[in-house]
């Protein structure tokens, strides 16, 4: 019987499993780490790490004051105060929170120079005896107003005052394109002027109300059209309507009955 080849001998004990695994060392070299994981816990004010034996009673210190519920839902519970910035002569919007506990948006102080009001509009007036002057109109600022003050370009730094309870004044007669500001007042100073404050008149265009006139012309003289055709659409169904007649009839004539 031949022996086996010497290298066909190297190579099968080469592929063979070496004697040294075993199922206990498999099993070791899959399983989990011994070392447990860090939890990690966030509370209201810092990022803080614990290890599985953290004491409560530190944990419990660390947590945030808790708010009670019957304050949070007293506090949801005011409703917001009925004040309208833009309107004249209203209580303002602190005495409405003083006296009936509502909620009112943030106001600066009196020691404080207040905000710059903002221009609702500046309109022509067309009735009474201010007929063809301009009207500014303008709502207060979120602070404590004593005074508003209008100021018109080309005026000669004239300057008009008014209570803190206005929103609304004549300012004259006013070219297209004159700025007119807004200013409020308190004991601290005056407010700056600003992009709200301020606003240039611009005019109604008078073509506005021609178009409106040639409008409502063009819908007369359709009107009128059409008018005319169901006349005379009329007209030739009744002309045929009486030739059918005397047609029917052999007595019939123009000139009179046989």
């Amino acid at each position: 019987m031949t022996s086996p080849h010497p290298t066909m001998l190297l190579l099968f004990l080469m592929s063979w499993p070496p004697l040294s695994t075993s199922p206990a060392t498999d099993a070791a070299s899959t399983s989990l780490p011994s070392t447990r994981p860090r939890i990690t816990f966030i509370t209201g004010f810092a990022l803080d790490d614990y290890d599985d034996d953290y004491d409560e009673d530190d944990l419990a210190s660390r947590r945030p004051p808790e708010v009670h519920a019957t304050t949070r839902t007293h506090f949801l519970q005011r409703a917001l105060c009925q004040f309208n910035p833009c309107l004249e002569n209203q209580v303002p919007c602190a005495e409405l929170a003083a006296s009936t506990r509502c909620l009112c948006p943030g106001i600066s102080g009196p020691d404080t120079p207040p905000h710059a009001p903002r221009v609702h509009a500046l309109v022509p007036i067309r009735e009474g005896s201010n007929r063809g002057q301009v009207e500014v109109q303008w709502c207060s600022p979120s602070s404590v107003v004593t005074q508003y003050r209008v100021l018109v370009e080309g005026q000669g730094g004239q300057v008009m005052d008014f209570g803190s309870a206005f929103r609304r004044s004549p300012v004259g007669f006013l070219e297209a394109g004159t700025r007119v500001c807004v200013e409020a007042v308190n004991k601290a100073g005056h407010s700056e002027p600003s992009q709200f404050s301020c606003q240039r008149y611009d005019p109604p265009s008078s073509d506005h109300e021609v178009l409106v006139a040639v409008i409502g012309g063009g819908i007369a003289l359709l009107l009128l059209i059409l008018a005319a055709i169901f006349w005379r659409c009329w007209k030739s169904q009744k002309a045929k309507r009486d030739s059918a007649e005397g047609l029917g009839n052999p007595s019939y004539s123009k000139e009179g009955s046989l």
